[in-house]
């Protein structure tokens, strides 16, 4: 009996001793954790905190960098084992699935229907951001820069590929195992992990604004060029730039009634033969007055007032960061995502300064805000109007992506929006969420109407909003999420853009307002 009750008591303390043990080593293991998670969120220190009480309850006597039971995932994720890797380490610690929301709001179907991507494919969508018929303003960049403008069209893409880079890279964090798990799943949510824990949602607020105002401007600029183009193709007819603008805004108003993405992406095809016949015609001509090319009007020298404004211009036609986390996302082998943003901008690159080189060459001095105008009057009317089905073919995507934004952000946001959904029950839109789209589609127009300067407005957007969104917000939050795990070298990339984007920015900011303000107090027409 002695012997039993002895063997009892071994046994009971030798159990206590274990548990105690195990609720120390579990601890230990969520400190490291956090330590490998520098910047959590107040979801994912509960995560860790969950995590140490299911080692002591459920986990007695097994290693604590291995988390698979489903028990665990149900208990720290709400979502059992429909979690790819450690459900501790995903975006949100009681919310949806990766799949479910790209910006841990309500599900969207966009994300769960959408097929994985190769990097061909994902290279073909980046390039089609950064290639697109903004590239028209690029000779006029060269013509107040000269060979600091070719420079800065090629700093320009390796900041920005760089920048896409670390953006990505603020999407993943270590686990205890020192694996890459990716626990954040939009641009939004590395801003709000910047900011959190004292405020949480201010970061993506602010991110949120920045996309809205360029994915609008980009709009407007779509209403300008299209006014600007047909009033230069047909200078006889009586009809005004505004009077084009007005004419292709009433062609734009059935983007009122989109309703998602599937729409808008047969128009792609169409935008990509159409730029692919403008570049080959505006290169064709300017091959054939090779012999006139003036070599010798490509200064050394800037403008010191109208240069700030063709960075701003160089920088929005980079623009792509407000897409690459989504994208990332859905590509079939992510860690291919960096040789595909290589070769994306270096073809960008490449492009873009032999176009606004051979373009600025053959008009020099003469060379317009869209160079288009600088064709003769036979070709230009032929390129201006690809250019502007282009323009109108493209309007609908920055305009689904702004209403999008916008809806999520005032109106889809559970119980934390501050207006009532725009659709019903039965998934349709209201009178009233129709009445805003539609309003933003005026809206547009009424800046195409009031502020008609192709250039200056690209300017402003680009210092503006392209700036902050490619260098400033980048960099910054690769310096706060990732500090401890950075190189010197990493660290001083990251600070000198920081810098010299804020003086760009800032600087572009400034011209650009200052030549709306000229232009306004003067009259001046595009």
């Amino acid at each position: 009996m002695a012997t039993l009750i002895k063997g009892k008591l071994s046994n009971k303390l030798s159990n206590a001793a274990t548990a105690v043990s195990n609720k120390s080593q579990a601890k230990v293991s969520g400190m490291f954790a956090r330590m490998g998670f520098q910047a959590a969120t107040d979801e994912e220190g509960l995560g860790f905190a969950a995590c140490d009480d299911l080692d002591y309850d459920h986990r007695q006597g097994m290693q604590m960098d291995i988390l698979t039971s489903d028990e665990a995932g149900g208990e720290g994720s709400g979502e059992g084992g429909e979690l790819d890797g450690d459900s501790h380490y995903q975006r949100d610690g009681t919310g949806p699935p990766q799949s479910a929301s790209k910006d841990g709001g309500p599900n969207n179907e966009l994300t769960e229907v959408r097929p994985k991507i190769t990097a061909w494919e994902a290279g073909w969508n980046v390039t089609n951001a950064i290639q697109g018929m903004f590239v028209l303003g690029l000779p006029y960049a060269i013509l107040h820069g000269g060979y600091l403008g070719l420079f800065l069209i090629i700093f320009a893409a390796v900041v920005c590929c760089y920048t896409g880079k670390i953006l990505i890279a603020c999407l993943y964090e270590e686990d205890e195992d020192g694996q890459l798990v990716r626990v954040r799943d939009s641009y939004v949510d590395i801003a709000n992990a910047c900011c959190a824990p004292r405020f949480p949602s201010l970061g993506g607020h602010v991110v949120n604004v920045a996309q809205i105002i360029e994915l609008v401007m980009t709009c407007i600029l779509y209403v300008v060029v299209s006014g600007n183009l047909m009033v230069n193709s047909f200078p006889n007819m009586p009809i005004s730039q505004k009077s084009w603008a007005i004419i292709a805004t009433a062609a734009l108003l059935p983007c009122a009634f989109l309703k998602n993405l599937k729409a808008v992406s047969k128009f792609s095809l169409l935008c990509t033969m159409a730029h692919f016949v403008i570049n080959v015609l505006v290169i064709a001509y300017c091959l054939s007055r090779a012999r006139d090319w003036a070599w010798d009007k490509v200064k050394f020298y800037i403008d010191v007032k109208k240069f700030p404004i063709s960075i701003g211009i160089i920088v929005f036609s980079y623009t792509s960061q407000i897409f690459l986390p989504s994208l990332e996302g859905n590509m079939h082998k992510p860690s291919e995502f960096h040789c595909m943003m290589k070769w994306t901008h270096i073809a960008a690159c490449i492009l873009k300064g032999l176009f606004a080189l051979v373009a600025y060459l053959t008009w020099a001095d003469e060379t317009k805000e869209v160079i288009t105008d600088n064709l003769p009057p036979g070709i230009r009317a032929v390129v201006n109007l690809f250019l502007v089905a282009k323009a109108l073919l493209s309007y609908p995507l920055p305009f689904f992506a702004a209403v999008e934004v916008f809806e999520k952000t005032f109106f889809q946001d559970g119980g934390r929006s501050y207006f009532p959904d725009c659709y019903g029950g039965d998934g349709r839109l209201k009178s009233w969420g129709l009445t805003l789209r539609c309003s933003l589609v005026v809206f547009t127009l009424l800046m195409a109407i009031y502020v008609p300067h192709f250039a200056l407005l690209m300017g402003l957007t680009g210092s503006l909003t392209g700036a902050g969104l490619c260098f400033l917000l980048p960099s910054i939050f690769h310096l706060k999420l990732l500090w401890r795990k950075l190189q010197w070298h990493q660290v001083f990339f990251d600070v000198s853009i920081f810098v010299i984007g804020g003086i760009c920015s800032i600087s572009g900011f400034i011209h650009s307002m200052e030549g709306l303000i000229e232009a306004f107090k003067y009259n001046i027409e595009e």
